[in-house]
């Protein structure tokens, strides 16, 4: 006989894939809040970039009622986050905080894409990152 193991290896077990856009606590929160009290079900906040304003690049963030099909789903701290597949890699890294002031109160990004803004906040200029292991 032949002392050679031939059994097949199990599979490798695939490492998690890292979150494209994280939500901190406060942002979390008042999405649950704003979608507890939405008139209709909510599927989970879309998140995208377009073209658009001064830096050449806007934020998107809507309430979806549906998933599109090849929407990247992200779960963080209880809310399903929806991100056009054309986004990812202009968004891998973020993480969206919910922000309030004496003036205003809104989300707002911290991407580590993003090379520049133009003055009033509205518009950036994004490059797209590489995409990160584990």
């Amino acid at each position: 006989m032949n002392d050679l193991n031939l059994t097949p290896a199990a599979p490798r077990a695939r490492r998690p894939r890292p979150k494209v856009v994280t939500l901190t606590q406060a942002a979390a929160d008042r999405v649950r809040e704003i979608m507890a009290r939405a008139e209709v079900p909510y599927a989970g906040l879309r998140v995208g970039v377009k073209n658009g304003g001064c830096a050449g690049s806007e934020y998107i963030i809507e309430y979806a009622e549906t998933a599109a099909p090849l929407d990247e789903v992200v779960e963080d701290k209880g809310v399903t986050i929806l991100i056009d597949p054309k986004a990812v890699l202009f968004l891998i890294g973020t993480e969206i905080d919910y922000e309030t002031t004496k003036l205003s109160a809104k989300f707002t990004f911290r991407n580590p894409n993003q090379t520049d803004a133009c003055g009033c906040g509205e518009s950036v200029t994004i490059e797209p990152g590489k995409v990160l292991d584990a």
